[in-house]
């Protein structure tokens, strides 16, 4: 049975959501629409998507208070989110960063073939994040070597925080990753 890809687009301009609903559409993805982030928190919470796609700046609910209050919910917490910034302003790239959003594209530089791209990217990526052991087999050395804390315990700057490893898969291939040590 093939599943279609669901995707809900927010924005309060209703030219944007229309180009890139009428894209995805045209390639098969279900598409719903809302006009701000309570429209859209209202869409995730009836029929959880695959993506979302938002608008930053909207009456009533920002995207930024849309992605908090889909983080507070673990039934919601995992949907990846594309900012669309008609404004492309730094500070707001950096928060989207902050919060998790896994792209900030500009609106007027963004094609809907270029949206469909990324969204596809996006859904295909494939990310693990392993917990580290400080009992494991070289657990002690890897600490030493890369200058980590022995119970893997993060910095300061962190607290709280475990280190972990961070895996990303490469394209087509199912045995080679990259790596990256972070704090979770």
């Amino acid at each position: 049975m093939e599943t279609t890809t669901k995707i809900i687009i927010i924005d309060d301009d209703a030219d944007t959501r229309s180009l890139y609903a009428d894209a995805f559409r045209a390639v098969n993805f279900s598409v719903r629409e809302g006009k701000d982030g309570l429209d859209g928190l209202k869409m995730v919470n009836e029929d959880i998507p695959n993506i979302i796609v938002t608008g930053i700046i909207m009456p009533r609910m920002d995207g930024f208070g849309l992605v908090t209050e889909l983080q507070k919910n673990t039934a919601t917490a995992h949907i990846p989110v594309i900012f669309i910034s008609h404004l492309g302003r730094e500070v707001d790239e950096k928060h989207a960063k902050e919060l998790g959003v896994k792209a900030f594209l500009l609106r007027d530089m963004t094609s809907p073939s270029d949206m469909i791209r990324r969204v596809n990217e996006i859904l295909t990526f494939k990310e693990y994040v392993l917990a580290l052991d400080p009992f494991g087999f070289d657990a002690a050395k890897f600490a030493q070597d890369f200058k980590l804390n022995p119970d893997f315990v993060c910095p300061e700057e962190k607290p709280g925080g475990r280190v972990v490893l961070k895996l990303r898969k490469h394209d087509g291939d199912n045995k080679h990753f990259d790596a990256e040590i972070t704090c979770a």
